[in-house]
């Protein structure tokens, strides 16, 4: 691999003392770099399947769009498995902006939420919210475990590595 497809590697980051601003800083340090991992990727490998179970690097962005926009915004997902694709027509430049929106939005509604205990402020018909604690662990944990794999659909790509 050569050295200029090696991006310069981004540390933890450093958060206020708080729960709430650990948790959303380390949430939006994985978000920052999910998406990096997909900007500019070129097709048609950006949507090729690297592995055996079929997952490729546009559809995990995509997924997580998904996630972000049920656990955050009240968006209902009828069939999970089909978020792991992004539309033919989707550009990169595309999945990633929507990304990026609902993340935006999901912000929005963080910003709202003083209480970690307090249920998420969502609307979601005869569905009882998670706690703002559960759903900022659970996208951590759901983001960190999807960069990990863009990481290495990434490098399979084009060799490109780093946060």
């Amino acid at each position: 691999m050569a050295t200029r497809d090696r991006r310069r590697d981004s540390p933890p980051p450093r958060t206020g003392g708080s729960e709430a601003e650990t948790l959303r800083g380390f949430l939006d340090y994985l978000r920052t770099s999910v998406a990096a991992k997909v900007d500019g990727a070129p097709e048609p490998e950006v949507r090729t399947a690297a592995v055996r179970s079929g997952t490729n690097l546009l559809g995990l962005l995509n997924h997580l769009t998904y996630v972000e926009r049920a656990i955050f915004l009240g968006d209902q997902v009828t069939d999970w498995q089909a978020t792991f694709s992004a539309a033919p027509t989707d550009s990169v430049a595309e999945v990633v902006a929507r990304y990026r929106t609902a993340v935006e939005s999901a912000n929005d509604v963080l910003d709202g939420c003083t209480d970690l205990a307090a249920p998420v402020p969502r609307p979601q018909p005869g569905k009882p919210a998670p706690s703002v604690r559960w759903a900022l662990a659970h996208m951590i944990e759901e983001t960190g475990r999807h960069a990990g794999h863009a990481d290495i659909l990434r490098e399979l790509i084009d060799g490109s590595t780093g946060r």
